[in-house]
């Protein structure tokens, strides 16, 4: 982290200071969609951004995805920079043609003549009892696609620096916010500061296993790491922020210092990004690796209401410890 003065600001208060202070800085910057200018979206994180900078500029669109997605890929294309704000994450499965037909593949098309310098923001996360339409976290997907970049922040500091960078950047970028980390708190400079995207951050160094992890599931891991240095087991944290570009030159060298590797993500394991990053891994430290490498992911089912039953459905820290201890010490 820079060395300047810093607050402790909510993951929500990053995120809304990011778009206020691009919007203040570059008049081409707009923010589009559903209840985003007096609502606020229904999670506040943009209260108050109608008010400075008026409804031409954060614009309240009608239910229609696919039209106001549409909408954002066109004013990229001609001069714009907007930021397309999808209420949830689910509701990307409206906006599939638009980005990955149109705005991830304008620039190879036309030779390098068009360019799509837009965001979508959107969220994932379960166990906010949201049931099965609201509770997804679907990034494998966007990750999947040549031309999208996709980026998972898990702190304040890494939402608001990797937010300035995409909006900045000439090409789309998706950008997943976990619904239920919008009043975590963290120290955020007030300087001005942007993260590189494709550059992973190791959170908490470890000798004895690497816990590879993704937006909510990096503060699993975190106290998943708490409760096994308890045990005498120290435990590296490795946040990729970005699942593409992927910074695969810092996950392989933490696998091949540990020698064991458990990968979490929120996300569905079955053709996911726990299995992608398993892959790169296996293949690029195999020779250094004591165990399999492990992933750990949200259960192949829909989420469900029942408070009870979403709560098994994604990895905890109790569920990480356990599964990281009998790695290191088995029975």
């Amino acid at each position: 982290m820079p060395e300047s003065a810093t607050r402790e600001l909510t993951f929500a208060q990053a995120v809304r200071e990011a778009l206020a202070e691009e919007m203040r800085r570059d008049s081409r910057v707009c923010i589009i969609g559903e209840d985003v200018a007096e609502a606020g979206t229904p999670f506040k994180v943009l209260s108050g951004l109608v008010e400075e900078f008026g409804s031409e500029r954060v614009v309240d669109a009608p239910i229609s995805e696919a039209g106001f997605t549409g909408v954002g890929v066109g004013a990229a294309m001609t001069g714009l920079r907007p930021v397309v704000d999808i209420m949830f994450g689910d509701f990307i499965t409206l906006t599939m043609d638009q980005m990955v037909n149109q705005a991830a593949k304008i620039h190879y098309m036309s030779g390098g003549h068009w360019k799509v310098p837009m965001v979508m923001r959107t969220t994932l996360g379960a166990t906010r009892r949201s049931a099965a339409q609201h509770s997804q976290s679907l990034h494998a997907w966007f990750s999947h696609v040549p031309g999208l970049k996709v980026v998972l922040p898990s702190t304040p500091y890494d939402a608001k620096g990797l937010l300035k960078t995409a909006i900045r950047d000439e090409n789309p970028v998706v950008f997943f916010e976990d619904k239920m980390m919008y009043k975590l708190k963290g120290p955020v400079p007030e300087d001005d500061y942007t993260i590189p995207l494709g550059v992973a951050d190791v959170k908490r160094a470890g000798d004895d296993i690497t816990l590879v992890a993704t937006s909510s599931m990096v503060q699993i891991a975190l106290r998943a790491a708490d409760l096994l240095e308890k045990e005498s087991i120290s435990a590296e944290v490795v946040d990729p922020r970005t699942t593409w570009p992927l910074d695969e030159k810092t996950l392989i060298e933490s696998a091949k210092k540990t020698s064991r590797v458990i990968v979490l993500d929120e996300g569905y394991g079955r053709y996911g990004v726990t299995a992608e990053l398993a892959a790169l891994i296996a293949e690029g430290a195999f020779y250094d690796l004591d165990a399999p490498v492990k992933r750990m992911a949200a259960m192949h089912v829909p989420i469900p209401f029942s408070p009870p039953l979403e709560d098994v459905t994604i990895p905890t820290e109790q569920t990480v410890f356990h599964a990281a201890r009998s790695m290191c010490k088995p029975s």
